[in-house]
């Protein structure tokens, strides 16, 4: 009786087991993921109808999107190829965005409601041009509505409903540069209006349902013209002349050109610099920009000019909006002391303010970039105002009434580096939530809590007591977790704005636009370079913060000034900036710190001569101590030159400087222009950890990993076979590829794929090397294995060798020793074209390893490094199995559960980082793009831990239930014995 109480009891818990399961929904747990959009260059509104009120945007990451009014989401969204810049965008028909990309080459139409694409047109034409798109309102032609584009040097009348061509006419042939299309209302002819060359003034009078050319004027203007020109209406267009001082007005009326010049010294008193006017679309109206200055100038009676209006150059403006009753008004955004300053003017009244705002704005986000002006009617039927604005950080905003109504930070869809970093200790006596959370919010979360019990919770209620209970989740808190799965992601965008991303479910910690890397009179063009670990404590983890240097140039040049600047990665705070200094080329950290355990770096400027940071005595020392043992490699890809370099002695200039020192060149490689171009290089993770040299093989063999920080990967290609896939026959192309020592410059291993060509990606890890090429014979993709293995210590499995002392493992190791390596290596088809390609990471390198492949579908696949060994054969034996080794195939499987991201897409995917959790069997994985992806992954799985979807609650049910089950089988026993001894 008691086995059959304790077979039920049994049966009952596992039945029940389903109940604490997660299938489906444990996607999302351990991991998140973010869409962004990136920095928005044109907005178009759409809010005529009762539906869901929308703007249009395009971006510099080449995406059009639809944002919802309300709230700032995306309702669709469209990423475009690399190379398909998005030129202009508009709506047609009220029911089709019409974009216009590749310089005027591509236009196509997304439907409004859903962003499926309706058609896509070529524009074909051997000279390009500026690209122009014109969607006249109710203008048919042949029954169609008709939209106008310009692109390389023709012009287009296309049909909205479809995309075909009604005509098309050259204009270009003689090099003019069309700078406007114009249709006037009710008109049914179309002006091009450009300019030949700085001096020559040209219109073109199309018809517009045949494209027949009707006129072309042109006119000569012997000053000549500087910059573009700025049409203020119909007929009338102004241009700055080729001295910069001089307003040209110019009337292109009834096919009559004339010229009227204005010095711009008789309209602003003390002028005295060069004056260049800015783009706007206000009727009537042009801006002038002189100096530090913005003017408004407005143009009336045949050229006459009036300055309306002056405001700092900083300041934006948007452009005209129709009002009822036949007016036009545009918005003007301020700043100063922390605050916007919105004004909405008429167009022709300058001294009316539609409305004026002052809106509180974080200083962190920086200047404004653009603006975009859109009405709606208010209840009382009044006109009220929404703002969208472009900030120098790229992040998008909407102020309506006073107030920021939503914001969203798309700076993230443009990061150039990574870096990870570690929360603080939680320390004794101190509560996490006192620290997090003030007592009206602990409050609020309560009270929010109490409603949602009652089941009295509004939306938007549940929507808060969701984002607090994620907040107060464990994943989510700001102390390190003894697993090492809680950290800080410091990312660093193309705005030059750093952020720290909280691992736990992505929210932003804490952001910083650096100063360092905003435009300045010394700085005009900066950029964010990479980002380095500047401080990294443990000895000293409560009392130092860890820091990051990040580092930046004033250009796009390698001679640029250089900047850098320290952030304190806990606070978010700039610790320490310089700059513009001498240029950053090349920065190289050094495996010594300080004291303070500052990690020392060697910043190579673009002369060949290395500065040292931090500038302190200390650090000086250190440094010349081990002047002998620093290395470093240069690939000149263009010239097709490999060299090794090292440190000599302080530099000689003209006021000394301790800590610059100069270089020498150690060796150089010259790879033959004529056969071969550097087409791709990789080397090993600086924090890679390797747990053992030694791999023992089935057959109780040893074989010594050759494990050196001074191995370079490098492919070259055919020069024919730079271009694109199938530019090239298999005869005329080849890969070939090397290991090279960094150190003496010494190849130890050299191998060609004859009929291949690139683009080629690569990941060195230990001992290995894996590459992904393209095979043109077999017209599939490959990927290929190098593992290097050390012969030197082969003899040091021989025991008597050990016992009298005839071994090498205590001898010491240097670079110039001529290295007995060999190596293994084999090929597989592989069916994806990838982006990217990394490696996980561990924290002791035990865990087995996973090449995680950036696929061109922009997501992320974690391939067994098993797949790729070298030793596979088609028939492995029984030892060989047991050793995981995978029976050789020709090609290597792709298993659906093995993608990462599951079914999301990381948008424009260039990069994928992997962090080492504290837990051995763990690697964090960071990939972004447009969109970003972190995940944990298990290579092994999770060998030395419990999952988190482990039922604790299971568990003591069933210790409950056995223990139980013991008392009552054992009661039961005793009654069955008192029974037994009564008969």
């Amino acid at each position: 009786m008691g086995i059959r109480v304790f077979l039920l009891l049994l049966l009952f818990f596992c039945t029940s087991y389903p109940t604490f399961s997660l299938h489906e929904d444990q996607v999302g747990l351990m991991d998140w993921h973010q869409q962004y959009i990136g920095k928005v260059k044109h907005a178009v509104f759409h809010t005529q109808k009762a539906a869901r009120k929308r703007v249009i945007v395009s971006t510099e990451e080449n995406v059009v999107a639809s944002l919802d009014l309300r709230h700032g989401e995306i309702f669709w969204r469209h990423v475009l190829g690399p190379n398909d810049v998005i030129d202009q965008i508009d709506i047609a028909l009220g029911k089709y965005v019409i974009t216009l990309s590749s310089g005027g080459s591509v236009v196509r139409a997304w439907n409004l409601p859903d962003g499926q694409m309706v058609w896509e047109s070529t524009l074909l034409g051997s000279k390009s041009s500026r690209p122009l798109l014109l969607i006249p309102k109710n203008l048919k032609v042949d029954k169609d509505d008709v939209i106008f584009v310009y692109g390389n040097g023709f012009i287009y009348a296309v049909a909205s409903i479809d995309g075909e061509f009604i005509w098309k006419k050259e204009l270009a042939s003689e090099g003019i540069d069309v700078q406007q299309l114009i249709l006037p209302e009710g008109s049914d002819t179309i002006y091009a209006v450009g300019l030949l060359g700085s001096s020559r003034f040209d219109v073109y009078q199309l018809d517009v349902k045949s494209g027949e050319l009707l006129k072309h004027n042109s006119m000569f203007f012997p000053a000549g013209f500087s910059g573009d020109l700025s049409f203020v209406s119909e007929g009338m267009a102004m241009a700055v002349d080729f001295t910069e001082t001089v307003l040209v007005s110019v009337l292109f009326r009834d096919g009559q050109i004339s010229f009227h010049k204005t010095h711009v010294s008789q309209l602003i008193p003390g002028f005295s610099g060069p004056a260049v006017t800015l783009p706007s679309k206000i009727p009537g109206t042009f801006i002038l920009k002189t100096g530090s200055s913005v003017h408004f100038i407005k143009v009336i009676n045949e050229g006459k000019l009036i300055v309306v209006g002056q405001v700092g150059h900083t300041d934006a403006v948007s452009d005209a909006l129709s009002l009822p009753e036949d007016q036009q008004g545009f918005a003007l955004v301020q700043q100063g002391d922390g605050k916007i300053f919105l004004t909405v003017k008429l167009g022709d009244d300058w001294t009316t303010n539609l409305i004026d705002d002052t809106v509180q704005m974080d200083h962190q986000r920086g200047l404004v970039h653009k603006v975009f002006l859109n009405t709606y009617v208010r209840t009382d039927r009044s006109n009220g105002f929404r703002v969208l604005i472009v900030m120098e950080d790229h992040s998008l905003l909407l102020l309506q009434q006073g107030e920021i109504v939503w914001s969203r930070e798309d700076g993230l869809a443009s990061i150039i580096d990574v870096k990870a970093s570690e929360l603080p200790v939680e320390k004794d006596g101190v509560s996490v939530a006192k620290v997090e959370h003030n007592l009206f919010e602990w409050l609020k979360g309560h009270l929010l809590k109490l409603k949602g019990t009652l089941m009295i919770a509004t939306p938007d209620d549940v929507v808060a007591i969701q984002k607090i209970r994620l907040q107060s989740s464990e994943k989510s808190k700001m102390t390190r977790d003894r697993n090492g799965f809680r950290k800080l992601l410091i990312v660093l965008t193309r705005s030059g704005k750093v952020f720290a991303l909280h691992t736990g479910d992505g929210r932003i910690v804490w952001s910083l636009l650096l100063k360092s890397l905003r435009k300045s009179e010394t700085c005009e063009n900066p950029r964010g370079v990479s980002l380095h670990q500047w401080q990294d404590p443990h000895h000293h983890a409560l009392d130092e913060n860890p820091s990051v240097l990040v580092v930046g140039r004033c250009g796009q040049g390698l001679d640029s000034a250089g900047v850098f600047s320290i952030v304190d990665t806990y606070t978010g705070k700039e610790s320490y900036h310089v700059g513009p200094t001498h240029s950053i080329a090349h920065v190289i950290p050094l495996p010594f710190t300080d004291s303070r355990e500052q990690r020392l770096h060697l910043l190579l400027d673009a002369n060949r001569q290395g500065h040292l940071y931090p500038r302190t005595a200390e650090a000086l020392g250190i440094f010349q101590h081990d002047l002998g043992n620093v290395y470093w490699y240069s690939a000149e890809t263009d010239n097709g030159v490999l060299r090794g370099h090292g440190v000599q002695k302080n530099c000689v200039l003209e006021v000394a400087d301790d800590y610059c020192f100069g270089t020498r060149d150690l060796w150089s490689i010259v790879f033959p222009s004529e056969s071969e171009k550097i087409a791709a290089t990789a080397t090993t993770s600086s924090n890679e950890v390797v747990h053992t040299q030694a791999k023992v093989t089935a057959d109780q063999e040893v074989m010594y990993k050759y494990i050196s920080k001074n191995l370079l990967f490098l492919a070259t290609v055919s020069p024919k076979a730079v271009g694109p896939i199938g530019s090239v026959t298999p005869d005329e192309s080849s890969l070939v590829v090397y290991v090279i020592d960094t150190v003496t410059g010494r190849i130890l291993h050299r191998m060609t794929h004859h009929g291949s060509q690139g683009p080629v990606n690569a990941v060195f890890s230990e001992n290995w090397i894996v590459y992904h090429y393209f095979n043109l014979r077999a017209h599939r993709y490959e990927m290929s294995v190098i593992e290097i293995y050390d012969q030197a210590r082969a003899e040091n499995k021989d025991v008597l060798k050990l016992v009298f002392g005839a071994h090498n493992l205590t001898s010491p190791i240097t670079a110039y020793s001529r290295p007995e390596v060999f190596t293994k290596s084999q090929s597989y088809f592989f069916t994806h074209s990838l982006k990217t390609i990394a490696v996980t990471l561990t924290a002791k390198g035990i865990t087995s390893k996973q090449i995680l492949l950036g696929t061109i579908g922009d997501q992320v696949l974690a391939l067994d490094k098993r797949f790729l060994d070298p030793r596979r054969t088609v028939n492995p034996t029984q030892a060989e199995k047991e050793e995981g080794i995978i029976p050789l195939t020709d090609s290597i499987p792709i298993i659906p559960q093995s993608y990462v991201t599951h079914a999301l897409k990381v948008e424009s995917l260039r990069g994928i980082v992997t962090v080492p959790a504290k837990l051995e069997s763990t690697t964090l994985v960071f990939a972004y793009g447009v969109d970003l992806f972190f995940t944990r992954l298990a290579p092994s799985r999770t060998y030395d831990s419990l999952t988190e979807d482990f039922s604790y609650a299971l568990l003591l049910l069933t210790i409950v239930g056995l223990i139980v089950a013991i008392f009552v089988t054992w009661v039961w026993s005793e009654k069955k014995d008192l029974q037994d001894k009564w008969r």
